[in-house]
């Protein structure tokens, strides 16, 4: 068996890894670059394999970063199978059609300005139309099945608790009469997420790629982010602000609508409490991106796949993505009249990384107010324009106007759908038989390394951070890294190239932010200030010497 890591490599985007396998060759997850301005030309790359030498594909879930290239695949010509749950197929019926209206939507813009500069017009990535034809070769699976692609290739999908239909998938493949394990993993999820069930302990494996995108961190646990996302709402309510949540439009959107409805629950708990859910109870709650409604209903439909007690909760009549107060948004009108109205209330908006759809205007109109609170609860990717907010950018540009940050941002990392390190180091050691070598991918390289050491330390496991484009054969307890092609080759270099140019737009963005609070300092800065100053400019200064060694 071999492993090629085509994307999701020392980053968080881009999912995509091809396997060969028993004499076939099959993709596991097929997903967009997101983020960074470079993303765009990585995207449009064309793919290091022939599509029509694929067998089959595996989709992990529905998220864009690890489904969003597939309609270029379905364009270039593939039509073999896509094996996924029945939530995954359901929610990317809505996913990548909305995906590609936004391909569609963001090459206006960029043509416009390729014209003034005496340019070619490019075509979108994909359109909404041809997202809708890809919908056709996806075949739903269920959880816990067992499904024989054929006699020597076997796969099933289990539950990640990352978003619905998330799964884990095991991979047996039987290669000169013997058979090879290999657990993809795709996204784990955080182990105490709203509504769905914690991910699946997986028995044994020969070899395992496994997520760490919190490599090098913690959540904070349940009850404290309850209490946080009550204090920080009412807080800014009382003071007369709005809440602006960025909120993935399938997955945090609808935890946050379960959080908001189960806080009735506690109402008794004490008068502190109380006061402050009639403050949250009192202000109207929006959910503003057309696709987190759509998103919504799906969740309705597939509540088998929610927390037992959650499902009786709903067959009792008392669904907790409905409750008083709760308003959907649907058209463009609908959006902007939400901040000609200046009065307290909660918006949740997609995108959740602040880089696409209606949360851009919700942030032009409310991040220069000092009343406002703008309220992360998901990850945010470098070079995404929430990762700048939660960074402590002082000022942004959004639509090409420099906005300033004068807004309370907050980040309650809890609600997260990605495990922190403690439960990916859980999901490792939760093995009766371990892997034999680990592999890990979908992370920044700093915390990757951090989760290397813990497992390496505390098991007898091997891991590997793998680059992009590289190809290992699966032998033993140590994979054999295999000669790069020349094809591989370029590519890479390029991907080193463009990974070159993004960091230097990021030291860019950084000298900018920090010219800027030494031009607002003045005589009365004080010393802890000033010292604080220059300990990032050497901090920049160091960083860039980096980059020239």
């Amino acid at each position: 068996m071999k492993i090629t890591f085509l994307g999701a490599a020392k980053t968080v985007t881009g999912s995509n890894f091809l396997v060969e396998a028993a004499g076939k060759k099959f993709l596991v997850d097929c997903g967009m670059y997101q983020g960074k301005v470079t993303h765009d030309l990585e995207n449009t790359d064309p793919f290091l394999y022939d599509v029509h030498d694929i067998d089959f594909m595996i989709l992990t879930h529905a998220h864009i970063d690890h489904s969003g290239r597939i309609p270029k695949l379905y364009n270039e010509g593939y039509r073999n199978p896509i094996y996924a749950t029945k939530a995954t197929c359901d929610l990317c019926e809505i996913m990548l059609p909305d995906s590609g209206h936004i391909q569609e939507v963001e090459i206006v813009w960029k043509n416009k300005k390729r014209v003034r500069e005496g340019k070619d017009e490019l075509p979108p990535l994909y359109t909404a139309e041809e997202a809708y034809k890809c919908l056709e070769i996806f075949k739903p699976v269920q959880y816990d099945e067992i499904v024989e692609v054929d006699e020597n290739i076997s796969i099933r999908f289990n539950d990640a608790g990352h978003m619905l239909g998330s799964a884990i998938v095991e991979i047996w493949a039987i290669e000169n009469g013997k058979t090879v394990k290999t657990v993809f993993t795709g996204d784990l999820g955080n182990n105490d997420l709203p509504l769905l069930d914690s991910p699946t302990m997986i028995g044994n494996a020969d070899y395992l790629v496994m997520e760490s995108t919190y490599g090098n961190r913690l959540h904070v646990r349940n009850d404290e982010k309850a209490k946080m996302f009550l204090d920080i709402v009412s807080e800014t309510l009382d003071n007369g602000g709005r809440v602006i949540i960025p909120s993935f439009a399938v997955g945090r959107t609808q935890e946050i609508l379960y959080e908001l409805d189960i806080l009735k629950d506690d109402l008794g708990r004490d008068e502190d409490f109380a006061k402050k859910y009639e403050t949250i109870m009192n202000v109207p709650v929006y959910v503003d991106s057309p696709l987190a409604i759509s998103a919504t209903e799906i969740f309705k439909k597939n509540i088998d796949l929610f927390e037992e007690e959650i499902q009786e909760k709903i067959k009792r009549g008392d669904n907790p993505l409905e409750f008083n107060g709760l308003q959907f948004t649907q058209t463009a009108e609908e959006s902007k009249a939400l901040n000609e109205d200046r009065r307290p209330a909660i918006i949740l908006s997609a995108s959740g990384m602040c880089e696409v759809g209606r949360i851009k205007h919700h942030l032009k109109h409310n991040l220069w107010d000092p009343t406002s609170t703008i309220l992360f609860v998901g990850y945010q990717a470098p070079g995404t324009l929430g990762r700048a907010i939660v960074d402590g950018a002082k000022k942004v540009k959004i639509f090409g106007e420099e906005i300033a940050v004068n807004a309370r941002v907050e980040y309650i990392e809890g609600y997260s759908g990605h495990a922190d390190q403690t439960w990916l180091l859980n999901f490792v050691y939760s093995f009766h038989n371990p892997p034999k070598h680990i592999f890990l991918v979908h992370g920044e390289e700093e915390g990757q390394e951090v989760l290397k050491e813990k497992i390496e330390e505390n098991t007898e496991c091997k891991v590997t951070i793998p680059n992009f484009g590289d190809c290992y054969e699966l032998v033993g307890d140590s994979p054999i890294l295999l000669e790069e092609t020349e094809e591989i080759g370029i590519f890479k270099r390029e991907f080193k190239r463009l990974d070159l140019i993004e960091k230097i737009e990021e030291l860019k963005d950084s000298i900018e932010n920090i010219e800027n609070v030494v031009m607002e300092s003045n005589i009365e800065t004080g010393d802890e200030e000033l010292k604080s100053l220059e300990d990032r400019v050497r901090e920049l200064q160091k960083q860039i010497q980096d980059l020239m060694d």
